[in-house]
């Protein structure tokens, strides 16, 4: 489900798509109430970062409480409203909010949804609607189920470290490009990275890729 989207803009633009709920802002189990929302530490810092280098930002987000009957689709609206003119408040702009509002497992007989992450659904759907360039963009997330989305979407991806991860199921799509402490720093990665072709990105990148490998 994709919520209050402004047209594409002409061409194909680089963004970054960010996790909601412990990436932008503190994680709050099935938070409704904006009065309860926090930015996490540097949140702003980076997004400024990434927004001043050309940056589209773009939200992904499961949301199954509305799938579990815990809060309904109005809710979730009012909510993101507020998250938009939080931000807008400090000069950013949210250019899409994307939800999947499934509940994983909740009817065993109807097949998974495409939009929940680690799906890469909703990044598929906002980069056809909104004329974005894949390959030019990237995932930021806390825990692996971001990461893989962003690599079966076509991105270059970066997990922050901040304990949210608890499981640890590991495979080739699910080890970042490379790993922050915040937004901050992920942004400062991201920008000294975007100008380089993908896989000499990459190559540079041995604490992402190679000598720092997901806990286990």
């Amino acid at each position: 489900m994709a919520m209050m989207q402004a047209p594409a803009a002409g061409g194909l633009s680089k963004a970054v798509f960010l996790d909601k709920d412990g990436t932008v802002v503190e994680n709050v189990p099935y938070n409704v109430d904006p009065s309860l929302l926090r930015f996490t530490p540097h949140a702003i810092e980076g997004l400024q970062m990434l927004a001043d280098d050309g940056f589209r930002l773009i939200m992904i987000t499961n949301q199954p409480g509305v799938g579990l009957g815990l809060f309904d689709l109005a809710a979730l609206t009012r909510l993101q409203e507020a998250l938009t003119e939080r931000l807008a408040q400090h000069g950013l702009v949210l250019d899409g909010f994307y939800a999947c509002t499934h509940a994983p497992g909740l009817d065993p007989s109807r097949a998974p949804c495409s939009c929940r992450k680690p799906s890469p659904g909703l990044l598929l759907q906002a980069a056809e609607e909104r004329g974005l360039d894949l390959e030019r963009s990237w995932m930021i997330g806390d825990i692996l189920d971001d990461i893989e989305a962003g690599r079966r979407a076509g991105c270059r991806t970066v997990m922050l470290d901040v304990g949210n991860e608890t499981v640890w199921r590991t495979s080739e799509l699910r080890v970042p490009h490379h790993r922050a402490a915040d937004l901050r720093e992920a942004a400062r990665w991201i920008v000294q990275a975007s100008p380089l072709p993908w896989d000499t990105a990459a190559a540079l990148n041995t604490d992402g890729l190679h000598g720092n490998q997901p806990r286990v």
